[in-house]
């Protein structure tokens, strides 16, 4: 089997990584379409992962809508040279536009249901739409729902383990606390209208934090210049290591924030929509992981959640908890990856088993 797969952002090389090394042991051929945004070229690099570019990254939401039709003139030829059985992406509209173009089923994974310009371009072209099963949209007979969440394709127990060396790397020792901020560049067309931490605030939040433990920033946008001296030095791939030692993550990045709680980490994500409501409440994996497993928190307000990150880090018992609310969510949930590679080997007759199963359990 051949597949090509379409990567547009960082985490995508995570969620798609243990996949593509299985299914090349298997005897597959993996053809790799990357878009050139933030580290994902340093992550392919490090992962050895070859690929081909297929454009940048738009800053402007003209240039977005404009890049639209060279990038799947890029994607296209890619696709006609490597004659695929299957195009896979993550929301990833030119997998769905030259599946639907070329007649090649596209596999589509998400997880975010608010994001109205990528979902509009890529949900009515694509053959076969994978979201986690608690996602809180119904698409139609697309969809395929699976008990697992982005995240365990590369933080499940089966592909990660915690590096001890990090924290040599940040100059610091096992069991002391840190705290993680992340900032991001709110440039990402699902990002249009949201807001997050307010940049005049920073410092104070910053200065309350260093009374509990050591700070790191983790920023897509410039950082002021006063705030450089805390910014991660840490290679990218490293990143998870430093989410599952850390006390506590807070900031503006929805998936660095899912990864920290199912790390078992104190995660808060701080994030308001135009109208002043936490995004938090339009995701099922953020409703999920609050509601069901206790692991992460979401506010629109950032008083709020800095309230609440005062109130775990007081806690001397926050971090084991976490960590036992992490097993329990690890009892419930899949290997993603397993689950994954199993669907797309079989396709489409798994998509077949899954419906006629939808069918009797209804």
């Amino acid at each position: 089997m051949k597949i090509v797969i379409g990567i547009g952002h960082p985490a995508h090389v995570h969620f798609f990584r243990n996949f593509i090394e299985i299914f090349q042991k298997k005897g597959h051929e993996v053809m790799i379409v990357a878009r050139d945004k933030e580290v994902t070229r340093n992550l392919l690099e490090k992962y050895s992962l070859n690929y081909e570019l297929f454009g940048g990254h738009r800053q402007k939401m003209l240039a977005k809508l404009l890049e639209i039709p060279q990038n799947d003139h890029i994607f296209y030829k890619a696709v006609k040279k490597f004659r695929p059985d299957i195009l896979l992406g993550i929301n990833n509209y030119t997998s769905a536009h030259i599946g639907a173009i070329t007649g090649i089923p596209s596999i589509i994974f998400t997880d975010t249901e608010e994001a109205p310009l990528g979902n509009i371009a890529t949900f009515p072209f694509a053959t076969t739409i994978c979201t986690p099963s608690c996602f809180l949209k119904d698409l139609g007979v697309k969809q395929v729902r699976y008990p697992g969440y982005h995240e365990l394709a590369y933080l499940h127990p089966n592909y990660f383990t915690p590096d001890e060396t990090v924290l040599n790397q940040l100059g610091i020792s096992k069991g002391e606390n840190y705290i993680l901020l992340r900032f991001i560049s709110w440039a990402a067309s699902h990002d249009i209208g949201l807001s997050g931490m307010r940049a005049d605030s920073v410092s104070s939040i910053i200065r309350s934090f260093e009374e509990r433990g050591h700070v790191f920033i983790s920023s897509e946008r410039p950082l002021d210049p006063a705030l450089e001296k805390y910014r991660l030095k840490t290679p990218p791939e490293k990143i998870h290591s430093l989410m599952y030692y850390a006390g506590l993550y807070m900031g503006e990045g929805g998936t660095m924030a899912a990864e920290a709680a199912i790390l078992g980490t104190p995660a808060i994500h701080v994030e308001s929509d135009a109208k002043g409501n936490a995004t938090g409440n339009s995701s099922g994996n953020f409703r999920e992981l609050r509601d069901r497993f206790g692991l992460l928190y979401y506010f629109a307000d950032q008083n709020d959640a800095f309230a609440k990150a005062s109130e775990i880090l007081d806690n001397k018992n926050s971090k084991p908890d976490w960590q036992h609310k992490r097993e329990n969510l690890l009892r419930e949930k899949i290997d993603v990856t397993a689950w994954m590679t199993d669907f797309i080997e079989n396709y489409p007759e798994s998509f077949q088993r899954y419906q006629n199963e939808k069918r009797i359990s209804s």
